[in-house]
């Protein structure tokens, strides 16, 4: 053999090497963008189910619950009550319309089986509602408060996740970490949507 057929197939061997290790780190970082964006839709989920239960906590309570536990018993025991709402309209005189709004308690159902019902959410596990998927156990932060408006006093809730997976949502100490409502503004959306 000589020298330029030996140089030849060892750098055969250096480019098949290379090539590896280059496909190697983009189907890394393929997975690992994979892993994110499922762990961060089981994150999504989770804030979902929270923000429901806050909702139908602040229509029993008239104000949002600040801790897990309070939310949680909630959950267990609570009910949710039906509401007819009737409107009737009177003509007055001169063609004016008077409307009169009348609200009827038909009845309740419990917070498990109205929002957490096995249709709904065939896997749920009220013990592990709380805990962040992918974190090892940590929990969502819990946040509820009364901020003036108008001169009036409204609830705002805030549910948030402590530690990012995703590299991207934690720059600016974690402004874009997932969360659902808002700590300034009466808002119950996520900023996922």
């Amino acid at each position: 053999m000589n020298v330029t057929r030996i140089l030849s197939i060892v750098f055969l061997l250096i480019a098949f090497g290379l090539g590896y290790l280059l496909f190697k780190g983009v189907d890394d970082v393929m997975e690992e963008e994979k892993i994110i964006a499922r762990t961060e839709a089981r994150i999504i989920e989770k804030l979902q189910m929270l923000r429901d239960a806050q909702i139908a906590y602040q229509a029993n309570h008239g104000e949002y619950a600040d801790n897990w536990n309070d939310l949680k018993s909630f959950i267990e025991g609570g009910d949710i009550f039906i509401v007819q709402r009737r409107e009737t309209t009177t003509l007055l005189e001169y063609g004016k319309e008077e409307t009169t709004v009348s609200y009827d308690t038909l009845g309740s159902i419990p917070v498990m089986d109205s929002l957490f019902n096995e249709r709904k959410h065939p896997n749920f596990n009220l013990e592990n509602l709380h805990i962040v998927p992918g974190s090892g156990g940590q929990e969502f932060e819990f946040f509820s408060d009364k901020i003036e408006r108008n001169n009036r006093q409204i609830a705002v809730f805030e549910i948030r996740d402590p530690n990012p997976v995703n590299p991207a949502r934690r720059e600016n100490n974690k402004a874009k970490a997932l969360r659902v409502g808002s700590r300034t503004d009466s808002s119950t959306a996520g900023n996922w949507e």
